[in-house]
């Protein structure tokens, strides 16, 4: 048989052309190790975790890391720390003319704690933050710095003044959220027939810096969502003149009137280092509808069911498990390390003055009953 060499040359030529063709289109596709092969990572708060990637093949690549969906840098290795507790997702990929290689990981951080030791604290053992409303104890005793430190580590006796004045207390360790059962309770002095409700909020130190700088969640008492019960309020109170006379506030929702002075109690009753001439506090209301003044001389004011701060003679238990997020939803605490308790009602009683939280300790209840 005759070979035509011509159509011999030509199909390897062909041949030949394809094959640089093919060799000219396939784009090098990196072959990566990541120093780090776990997706699903378990980070700590403040610690630092290092990625890095090595291109194996010698392929040049252009690297990019994202946290989050945001570009942090384009070098081969990105160190990440926590600032906070939460689920944060690291993107890594390489890209070589088009040729793409990526991974993905899921850094899960929990909440930072400190566990109860035997040498903890039952008590409250931090001030954080006194900042009271003006009332008619207020830059004396009860209602002073030295006042607020003295319910630290036991009992005391601290105001908060009228509406929105709080303090902020810190435990020595983390106060667990045990399942069905209240793990704090709040020692106020109410008497049967008058009580002043405050309202209480807790946070989980979730950046370990021991600081009250994260998030509030409040505990919703019996009086949340009804009527007369408002959330984001919010009062501004003005400093007077001269000192000693009534103190005009007005509220977020347009409303004015005065934390009125009386003949008891002489003083200044705006807060006497608060720099400015005003200062405003914000939180939840809550209804007066408790308060009944049909006899000036035997005012009361009706504790409510349950969930608040000097309102049940014996002390007020609150569940960390009811605690809610700024959308009335609530959330999944496994402990807490500080407690803001913040006086709720709005009310001028006549000749007993305005309606102010009196705190006299804060307990973890674990710690109570293992004594």
């Amino acid at each position: 048989m005759k070979i035509n060499h011509y159509l011999v040359l030509a199909l390897l030529s062909l041949s030949v052309l394809s094959a640089c063709k093919k060799d000219k289109d396939e784009k090098p596709v990196p072959n990566v190790k990541m120093s780090i092969a776990d997706k699903a990572i378990n980070g700590k708060v403040n610690e630092k975790t290092s990625f890095s990637a090595s291109i194996e093949n010698g392929v040049t690549v252009a690297h990019s890391w994202k946290l989050d969906g945001v570009i942090k840098t384009s070098e081969r290795s990105f160190e990440f720390t926590p600032p906070k507790s939460g689920i944060y997702k690291i993107d890594y990929t390489a890209t070589a003319e088009g040729a793409v290689f990526s991974y993905s990981y899921t850094v899960n951080v929990g909440v930072p704690t400190v566990p109860a030791s035997p040498g903890s604290n039952s008590f409250v053992t931090r001030l954080l933050e006194y900042s009271p409303a003006p009332g008619q104890f207020i830059n004396k005793a009860p209602g002073n710095l030295e006042s607020a430190k003295g319910i630290l580590g036991k009992k005391g006796m601290v105001t908060l003044g009228a509406w929105g004045g709080y303090i902020v207390l810190g435990f020595d360790h983390t106060v667990i959220n045990e399942v069905d059962k209240d793990d704090i309770i709040v020692y106020g002095n109410p008497m049967p027939n008058f009580a002043e409700p405050g309202i209480i909020w807790v946070m989980q130190d979730e950046n370990g810096n021991g600081l009250a700088d994260d998030t509030w969640y409040e505990i919703p008492g019996s009086e949340f969502n009804k009527t007369g019960y408002k959330r984001d309020y919010s009062v501004t109170y003005k400093r007077p003149v001269p000192a000693t006379a009534d103190v005009p506030w007005t509220d977020s929702e347009g409303k004015s009137g005065v934390v009125k002075t009386n003949t008891y109690h002489t003083q200044s009753y705006f807060p006497e280092w608060v720099t400015g001439n005003e200062y405003t506090l914000k939180g939840s209301l809550l209804p007066s509808t408790g308060i009944n003044m049909t006899v000036p001389t035997y005012i009361t004011s009706a504790p409510f069911a349950w969930g608040y701060a000097d309102n049940t003679m014996g002390g007020d238990k609150i569940d960390i498990a009811k605690a809610v997020d700024k959308d009335k939803k609530t959330v999944a605490l496994g402990g807490i390390d500080f407690i803001k308790i913040q006086t709720g009602i709005q009310a001028n009683m006549g000749w007993l003055g305005e309606l102010s939280t009196e705190v006299i300790g804060v307990q973890d209840l674990s710690l109570v009953k293992a004594k």
